[in-house]
């Protein structure tokens, strides 16, 4: 009963460690760095700037490349978020310029992120509907609110998956209430502009 093998053992493993816990810590700091030019290109999608969104999503794939480098293993789930945010950006620029949303494999990112990305970007479809209806371009919101309730509907069966894609059911109940609240806001304001118009023609 001797114990050289694991004193031959545990500095190696300690080594392996040592390299884990610094590609951990890479990617913690850098992480950040992703979401957010993801959140900047969001801001700038809302305030049609296109071009400004375009190169922050650049970025974003740019160092997100860099990151997927150093994950291995249980480091995976340090990219979750960054995807996430990507997928959301990403989704949000493509509806607003009439773009098909990319595939997961397309963006190489996780399915979990994919789901998670796209959940998140039916709040931000939300504040799309209701600058539309604000600047009284009611047309373009009914187009936007039809994307989100389908995308939402889309969705929906992911909830069963809850265990596997962290936070999906709670995402989902949030998204249905979202879709609801524009729903109303959007049927309240094609009421508004029916009764307008009859005013008028009389």
């Amino acid at each position: 009963m001797g114990l050289k093998n694991v004193k031959s053992s545990l500095p190696l493993i300690s080594k392996e460690l040592e390299k884990t816990n610094s590609a951990r810590e890479f990617l913690i700091k850098n992480n950040r760095q992703v979401i957010i030019n993801c959140s900047q290109a969001i801001i700038s999608i809302h305030k049609n700037d296109l071009l400004s969104a375009k190169n922050k999503i650049k970025t974003a794939k740019e160092q997100l490349v860099k990151l997927k480098q150093k994950t291995h293993g249980d480091l995976n789930r340090y990219i979750i978020t960054p995807e996430q945010e990507l997928v959301e950006a990403v989704s949000l620029l493509c509806i607003i310029e009439g773009k098909d949303i990319p595939s997961y494999k397309t963006l190489k990112v996780s399915a979990e992120s994919y789901i998670l990305g796209l959940l998140d970007c039916i709040g931000e479809l939300k504040r799309q509907v209701i600058d539309q209806i604000r600047i009284g371009n009611s047309k373009n919101a009914e187009k936007l609110f039809d994307v989100m309730e389908s995308l939402y509907l889309m969705l929906y069966p992911f909830a069963t998956f809850d265990k596997i894609v962290k936070e999906s059911r709670r995402k989902l109940d949030v998204n249905r209430m979202l879709v609801e609240e524009t729903r109303l806001v959007l049927t309240e304001e094609i009421r508004r502009q029916e009764f307008l118009k009859k005013m008028n023609s009389k």
